[in-house]
């Protein structure tokens, strides 16, 4: 599908974006290990969701959908057994190595794929994941090893990535207790180790260097989880130190409305700052700090951001946001602020080319592992929309230089099979000087499939062809 978005039009109004992804699938996911009914509110249903949905199904969980409203029947945190599998057969087989194991599969969504690891290990079903072509390139050896130490019986394909095949484990055998420090800070590997000493013989501890999102710790604290975090001083460094006590009674169902998605609200954010004559508000986004790093980002550029009506929403810090457009100058980004705004740098960069002044990100080499390379994606991206035959973005190797001071003159993008850079793209073309066509389009409806319609309702002159709903 191509997008093509003119500029010259102003975005006012009020911009409603969807159900947080994070905990979308954390709510999900959550539910089923539960015992009881869950109900979940304003859940996001996307691509990246609904193989989650899926693969749930084939375990054997039972849920129901009415618009974005989702009710689970959580069959407790052992209760995760192949039900349905390619072929007709039933569960009953002992390896990953037998045909009658089934496939799950995980499509695009990383996160589907790490967070499932940990609940199967803990429930000690044996099951295959796999994905699309772009998550085979993910690094999985950062959950398949610290799995392998706590006695999960689990293989990779050569390099550490998808397929996963997690083996059965013996009823009533408990998992070893971890004590680990992880390179990176990630909230999807956290999560995934965290939900596998669900299962362990004893107290979990997980150590990072950057403080990812706690969306997982909050949601198990609220369902009877003793979740304990802290800094740590190790070695002269500050390290995010995590504790979980495997719980002897079930997990407590949930019920709450979700916040909206920041990482969605992040792309008009940017559109409304960079687009002239622009005001618009965004109700009920998600405000967790540990997410972000993108409003402290932008208001050191210069942005009038304004945050109103702060409360609390399935745990969560909760506001709505007034957004004008502003002259932005250039910032550097590195160290622990890399972690709160992980998702963001695809729309950050196309916020920083038309800042006033140059921009720097470095610390960054784990956005080489997302959807695409995106410090290539951004850059090749960004000089393609330049115009001028000089680029405006450089690729450095954990992060990237926008020069920034002209804009962007407008051309043609491909989005690389990224929904984030798609929409960073179209973002770009809402102030470029000429139009932006976004090829391969369809993306977006992996993480916001009312993107397009929330930008018309704004005011964007876009145009779809062929045209059709994203999602």
């Amino acid at each position: 599908m191509r997008l093509t978005v003119h500029p010259g039009s102003p975005l006012r109004g009020t911009a409603h974006v969807p159900g947080d992804k994070s905990l979308s699938h954390r709510a999900l996911l959550f539910a089923a290990l539960a015992k009881g009914e869950s109900r979940i509110e304003n859940f996001l249903v996307s691509g990246v969701t609904r193989v989650m949905l899926e693969a749930l199904s084939q375990l054997g969980v039972e849920w129901s959908l009415e618009g974005s409203r989702l009710t689970v029947r959580g069959k407790g945190l052992d209760g995760l057994r192949i039900v349905t599998i390619r072929g007709g057969e039933t569960e009953g087989r002992k390896s990953p190595e037998e045909k009658s194991v089934p496939l799950l599969n995980c499509g695009n969504s990383a996160t589907t794929l790490r967070l499932l690891s940990g609940a199967l290990a803990a429930a000690g079903a044996p099951a295959v994941l796999d994905g699309s072509a772009g998550l085979r390139r993910r690094p999985m050896d950062r959950i398949v090893e610290p799995l392998g130490r706590m006695g999960v019986v689990i293989d990779s394909a050569p390099g550490g990535t998808a397929p996963l095949a997690i083996h059965d484990r013996p009823h009533g055998q408990s998992l070893r207790p971890f004590n680990e420090t992880l390179p990176v800070a990630s909230a999807q590997v956290k999560t995934c180790l965290l939900l596998a000493g669900l299962a362990a013989a004893g107290k979990c501890t997980l150590r990072e260097p950057g403080p990812s999102r706690d969306h997982t710790e909050r949601m198990l604290r609220s369902m009877g989880v003793e979740i304990s975090s802290q800094t740590v001083e190790i070695g002269g460094q500050t390290l995010y130190e995590t504790s979980l006590i495997p719980p002897t009674e079930p997990l407590h169902p949930i019920c709450f409305r979700l916040p909206g998605d920041f990482s969605a609200a992040a792309f008009i954010i940017a559109a409304a700052l960079i687009t002239p004559g622009s005001e618009v508000r965004i109700p009920g986004v998600g405000l967790n700090p540990t997410r972000t790093g993108l409003l402290d980002v932008l208001r050191e550029m210069g942005a009038d951001i304004r945050i109103t009506g702060e409360c609390e929403q399935a745990g969560e810090p909760v506001g709505d946001l007034l957004v004008r457009a502003s002259r932005l100058r250039g910032v550097q980004i590195g160290g622990e602020l890399v972690v709160r705004m992980i998702d963001e740098f695809s729309v950050f960069g196309a916020a920083a080319a038309f800042a006033e002044t140059r921009s720097e990100v470095r610390d960054a080499a784990e956005l080489r592992y997302k959807e695409s390379d995106r410090i290539a994606t951004l850059c090749q991206t960004l000089n393609h929309l330049n115009g001028s035959g000089s680029e405006i973005a450089e690729e450095t190797p954990d992060g990237f230089v926008i020069a920034g001071g002209g804009g962007l003159a407008g051309g043609t993008a491909q989005s690389y099979g990224d929904h984030r850079v798609a929409m960073a793209a179209a973002v770009a073309g809402l102030a470029a000087r000429g139009p932006v066509t976004v090829e391969g389009a369809e993306i977006i409806g992996e993480s916001f499939p009312g993107f397009i319609d929330q930008m018309r309702d704004l005011g964007a002159a876009l145009e779809v062809s062929p045209e059709r709903a994203l999602g």
